[in-house]
């Protein structure tokens, strides 16, 4: 019986692993096409290239803010998320769950 637990957990394991290795993938695409977007918009703010074809013509101050706080988002979603609201918080507010959980059934 314990068998069965342990490979159930396995297979948690493993999809969250496998769940976090798409974040993390995710993450860097954006990453490189945001530095490339930085790229383009200093060159055309700051020195002038003639880059005014379709999708380079919109890049401006607004939105490269509005892309600058959505990858700042995921960053943090990524990185900071799980260590502010860690396994150890999860598990805090699990038993606390079931504590009052527990507490509302003795009542009954």
């Amino acid at each position: 019986m314990e068998r069965i637990d342990t490979n159930q957990e396995q297979e948690a394991l493993v999809q969250m692993a496998k769940e976090r290795v798409k974040k993390l993938k995710d993450f860097y695409f954006h990453m490189v096409f945001f530095m490339l977007g930085v790229v383009i918009y200093v060159l055309k703010t700051y020195y002038g290239a003639p880059l005014n074809f379709f999708p380079i013509r919109y890049i401006n101050v607004f939105v490269m803010a509005i892309w600058t706080t959505f990858f700042v988002i995921q960053a943090v979603q990524l990185f900071f998320t799980e260590v502010i609201l860690g396994k150890s918080w999860e598990e805090k507010q699990i038993k606390r769950i079931i504590g009052k959980n527990s507490e509302k059934q003795i009542w009954k």
